[in-house]
Parts: C-alpha cells; sequence; structure tokens
C-alpha cells in the first residue's frame, strides 16, 4: 500500500510491529464533540495522546503526513529517505536564515521523532530558573523538581540506554537499560576528553540496547536519521502511539488541520482539516497544538477570526516570537587510523562539561557536543555545502571518509523578540498562508559558537586528529508559544494552557522560554507527560 494513502480508516490502524498487520481503532464522529483534539502526532502530540487517552478521555490525533509502517516503508537509503522530513514551502530570512527540512522537522505519524538522533538528555536544573540564577534568558514557571517526575516516566516509556552513572546533572536513578558499546568515532572524544581532564558518557540514547517488548536490539546500521527499518528506535510512532490507540484514541493521519474555529463565547469548538481531498470539521471540547516551533504559532495565526484579530492565544503579541535554534557549528579532523564512522548510531558519546562549567567563557549560554556519524550523502553534502569542493576535489575528500572524525555542538540562542515565525500571503497546496521564519544570531551567540569550535578542536587534536576544519548548521527549534506565568509576557501558563482560551493547549517545543544546551526531545516529552497529569488532575476538580 502507497504510504501517501490514508492508512488509519475503517476501525483499523498499522500494527508498526509486524508487516502489513493492523491493530483495532476507535473512531469518532465528526458532530459528536471528542474531549480532546491534538493537531501533530509528534514527541508532544502522541505523548499526550497517549496520557489522555489513559486517563479515560476521548482523544483524535491529526497529523498531515503518513501512518508509517517502518518494517515497510524505510530504506537504507539516503535519499529515499529524504520523504521522512517537511519540505512543504516555507520562506527563511534574517542575517542567519536557518535550513527548514531534515534537520529540524518530520512528516508523519511520529513526527521528527522518526528519524531523531535518539539522544535523550535532562536539562541542567538551573536552566528553569535561567534568568535568576544564570543572568540571561528567561525563567521558566515551573522547577526542575516539578518535571523531574517525568523526565523519568518519559525514559522508562523510551526505555532509555545509558550509563549506570551520568556524570552531570543532580543524583538520578539509573537508565533503564544498560549504555551501548562505544565506538570508534566515540572513543576520539574520550581519548581526546580524557588528555584534556574533560568529564565524558556514553550517550542516552533511545534506542533499545537488548530486546524490549516487540522491539529488537539496535543492530548500529547506522541510519538512524532516516528512520530505523527494525524499530529498534524508540519513537513516539512505536512507543507512545500504540499505546494511544490500545487506549481507545484515533489517529487520523494524512490530515493537514489548517483552523481552529471558537464559539460564540470566544472558546475553541473544534478543527478544520483537511483529508482525503475535502475539508472537514470536528467538534471538541478541547483543541491541543502539537505541530512543533513553525507550525503551532502558524495555526493560531492562520485561525485568526472578528474575536481574536491577531490570531489565537495572542492577546500578549508574543506568538510566534522569541524563536531559539540550537546552533551546530561542527569541527572535522582527519585520522591515521580507520574509524569508519558509519558504524552504529552517530552520537555514541558525550561531553556536557561547558553545560554546567562556565570557567573560561566570554559569553553566556550553554554547549554540549557529541561524536558524529555522518552516512556519505550526507557528508558529501557537507563538504559540497561548507568547502565548496566538487568534481575531483570532492571526490579526493570522499576518499577519506573512513579516517574522518568530528563533534557537532547543541549551542543555545539566545530567546529574542526579533526571531520569530509569521505567516505571508502567498498560499500553500492547502490555500493556507505559509510560514515566515526569520533568525539572526546575537553577538553572544556567536561567541558561545566560537566558544564551542574551540573547544571542540582542542579535544579532536588531543585525540590525535590533523587537518582540522569547521562547518556551520543548525538543528532543533523551539520557541514561539512560550510558557510563563504572566499572560502579558507569555502565550500559555506552566500546564500548556491558553491564558486568553482556557480550552485552547500547546504541547509541543514551542513552550520553551529558554532552549538548553541539549536535544528537546526528552524535555518535549516529559512536559507531555506532566501536562496530561495536570489535565486529568483539573478534570478531577472540575476545572477543565
Amino acid at each position: 500500500m502507497n504510504h501517501e494513502t490514508v492508512r488509519a480508516r475503517d476501525g483499523r490502524a498499522p500494527d508498526v510491529f509486524q508487516p502489513g498487520g493492523w491493530v483495532p481503532m476507535r473512531q469518532y464522529p465528526l458532530d459528536d464533540p471528542v474531549d480532546f483534539a491534538i493537531v501533530g502526532a509528534g514527541a508532544g502530540g502522541a505523548t499526550l495522546a497517549c496520557k489522555l487517552a489513559e486517563g479515560g478521555f476521548s482523544v483524535v490525533v491529526f497529523d498531515a503526513g503518513p501512518f508509517w509502517r517502518p518494517l515497510e516503508d524505510f530504506a537504507s537509503d539516503e535519499e529515499e529517505q529524504q520523504k521522512l522530513y517537511w519540505l512543504d514551502e516555507r520562506i527563511t530570512g534574517g542575517s542567519d536564515p536557518i535550513a527548514l527540512g531534515g534537520n529540524n522537522s518530520g512528516r508523519g505519524v511520529g513526527g521528527s521523532t522518526v528519524h531523531f538522533s535518539m539522544i535523550s538528555l535532562r536539562f541542567r536544573p538551573e536552566w528553569f530558573a535561567c534568568r535568576s540564577r544564570l543572568g540571561y534568558g528567561f525563567d521558566w514557571p515551573l522547577t526542575y523538581d516539578d518535571i523531574a517526575p517525568y523526565y523519568r516516566e518519559a525514559e522508562l516509556a523510551l526505555r532509555i540506554a545509558g550509563p549506570v552513572r551520568y556524570p552531570w546533572g543532580p543524583p538520578r536513578e539509573r537508565y533503564p537499560y544498560r549504555e551501548h558499546e562505544l565506538n570508534a568515532a566515540a572513543l576520539v572524544l574520550v581519548r581526546g576528553a580524557e588528555a584534556l581532564g574533560i568529564g565524558w558518557a556514553a550517550t542516552p540514547l533511545a534506542t533499545l540496547s537488548a530486546p524490549g517488548g516487540r522491539s529488537p536490539p539496535c543492530v548500529y546500521r547506522g541510519f538512524c536519521n532516516f528512520g530505523c527499518s527494525t524499530n529498534a528506535k524508540q519513537s513516539a510512532l512505536i512507543t507512545w502511539i500504540p499505546r494511544a490507540l490500545a487506549a481507545g484514541a484515533e489517529v487520523r493521519d494524512l490530515a493537514m488541520v489548517g483552523r481552529i474555529e471558537v464559539d460564540r463565547e470566544g472558546r475553541a469548538s473544534g478543527v478544520e482539516y483537511h483529508r482525503e481531498g475535502g475539508w472537514h470539521f470536528q467538534r471538541a471540547r478541547h483543541v491541543v497544538v502539537a505541530g512543533y516551533a513553525i507550525e503551532t504559532p502558524r495555526l493560531l495565526l492562520n485561525s485568526a477570526c472578528p474575536r481574536y484579530p491577531h490570531g489565537l492565544a495572542n492577546s500578549s503579541g508574543l506568538v510566534g516570537t522569541h524563536l531559539t535554534t540550537h546552533a551546530g557549528p561542527g569541527v572535522w579532523a582527519t585520522f591515521e587510523e580507520a574509524i569508519r564512522w558509519y558504524k552504529a548510531p552517530p552520537n555514541m558519546a558525550v561531553t556536557e562539561h561547558w553545560n554546567y562549567n562556565d570557567d573560561g567563557k566570554d559569553c553566556s549560554g550553554a554547549y554540549a557536543f557529541m561524536s558524529q556519524g555522518p552516512l556519505p550523502r550526507a557528508w558529501a553534502q557537507i563538504i559540497v555545502t561548507e568547502r565548496r569542493f566538487w568534481g575531483a576535489r570532492l571526490r579526493d575528500e570522499m576518499v577519506k571518509y573512513n579516517h574522518m572524525a568530528g563533534f557537532v555542538a547543541v549551542a543555545e540562542t539566545e530567546p529574542r523578540l526579533d526571531n520569530r515565525v509569521e505567516v505571508v500571503e502567498e498560499l500553500d497546496q492547502y490555500g493556507l498562508p505559509i510560514p515566515r521564519v526569520v533568525f539572526s544570531y546575537s553577538d553572544n551567540d556567536r561567541r558561545l559558537q566560537r566558544h564551542a569550535v574551540g573547544s571542540m578542536s582542542a579535544v579532536l587534536e588531543a585525540a590525535g586528529g590533523y587537518d582540522l576544519w569547521t562547518s556551520k548548521d543548525t538543528s532543533h527549534l523551539m520557541g514561539t508559544c512560550r510558557m510563563g506565568s504572566d499572560p502579558a509576557a507569555s502565550v500559555v501558563d506552566a500546564d500548556g494552557r491558553s491564558w486568553d482560551i482556557p480550552n485552547l493547549w500547546i504541547c509541543d517545543g514551542s513552550l520553551f522560554p529558554t532552549c538548553g544546551g541539549v536535544n528537546p526531545s526528552l524535555t518535549i516529552q516529559a512536559l507531555a507527560c506532566r501536562t496530561g497529569e495536570r489535565i486529568k488532575q483539573l478534570a478531577a476538580r472540575g476545572e477543565l
């Protein structure tokens, strides 16, 4: 069956663990309001759908992309797997335009967790009080202690494989699964870090180091960023979605939500969505937007109406603003010995030294960096775009592929008003205004990246690397609908509930007031677990 054909229908959805298999799926009528309509089935939406369905609520989840069957749809082919990325037309601008697509968005049930690198790190506790404790950014409306139990819940659900003792952060429980054995690329980081007296660890990863449930352990094939065809990767598609379906949620794949409607009282009344060639309307008592940092503000702004002329949840004027990304400066080196960095997941070792240590920095902010393992097509693209090599020079450089190693930072950027997502008059294939993403680095952002390049270079040289060169990139997108304690200075409260419309919620990385120096997926899922629990508590008290 073509993956661009609706699969979740007629009372069944794909069984992601069995080729050609199906699981029962409850279906809800359009005219009978469900408790929750959730827009987006990625890290935030899929997790919250599971929590709410297991809590007894009626839930429909909408995703604009396909319902993937990993065992059938995913190939060991970098070009073929471009289908996993959100490649619809968007405009990007600013002094430092962000490349959009594979490194920061996903298309399909499971969202970008289907092709993420599985790095699963907790935020440093002080980042939740960034302004008051560290002197920059904004404070979150919750603390590390508020979210710590939900970090643990997410780690257990994802069967995170990590070291017995993780060297940074407060004391915590062991990871559910043992750490993965380090590959040669990771051992380069270990060798250099130990030579310089810098701490390191095996990266906590959401891929199995031993059998778990219906998933096999990782076979170290290296195609993690292009979709795991064995189901060892614990994406939202194979963790939260099956649980949500079993608890009574409905998933509507290839369903693009274009508008949230509001009733005469100014409350959300449901979502208008395009599926199978036509527009439909699903009534709902509550609407949750979980489309991530571009599509979430886009939907809110495109839902403007006479009562809310500037878009929904936007009385503060902050919807779409304070976009942050993780800068990804890279440093690469040649080694005498063969590294063969394509073997195993791409990020097997990590140092968070400069997330917890500010000595020698001429800037605020933080970053971690990990060992790397780009596959050949991706590596050639880096060489072409960063070094402008082509023809014989590109061939000569590619000959070194098995002798290369390098690191890429996950570097904080400052949340600033001018970095934003807005909508423009140009329309997409659904007749909806498309987003424009505007981004520029601050002077502090640039200093932090220079510091990261310097420290990564020192580690590579200490490990025996030579002929070093650098690259530039970005990855995760956060902010644009930040949570807070003041309705005038935020879009939602600590539960992700809109200040303006009490039955409109947000549950994704757009909530982040600051972005920290680690990958956001674990924090997104922990926040979704917390939001699900809070909704159950509010419902029990009659406060929904």
